[in-house]
């Protein structure tokens, strides 16, 4: 039996979400952020997913860590995106999301650095 495993769903997830949204933002030819977009959004949960098998406590909360600012960059050109005249597409639903994935990771985080 599978056992579930919430940030790893979440950011797999988001990932999806944020391909569609690239694809969109390709066709309204946004070229240059949509690709700094993709690179950050599907390296968060890259990064969880390496977590997982980490071989230490340590490399976990590193790897960990490289996610959350993976997250906090995402979220940068989503509020990029959102604020500036580059696009009229919606992205707070995004933003929504990311802000949530990062305060998942923070207590992850914050809970491994307690049991160390």
């Amino acid at each position: 039996m599978k056992t579930e495993n919430i940030i790893i769903d979440k950011t797999f997830n988001f990932s999806l979400s944020i391909i569609s949204l690239f694809k969109k933002l390709q066709k309204n030819k946004e070229f240059i952020i949509s690709k700094q977009l993709l690179r950050s959004a599907t390296s968060i949960g890259a990064n969880v997913e390496e977590a997982t098998a980490a071989q230490s406590k340590r490399d976990f909360i590193n790897k960990m860590s490289i996610a959350s600012k993976e997250a906090r960059e995402t979220k940068y050109w989503l509020r990029l995106l959102n604020d500036s005249e580059l696009t009229t597409l919606d992205v707070l639903d995004e933003i929504k999301e990311v802000n949530h994935i990062i305060n998942i990771i923070t207590k992850i985080i914050i809970t491994a650095k307690n049991n160390v």
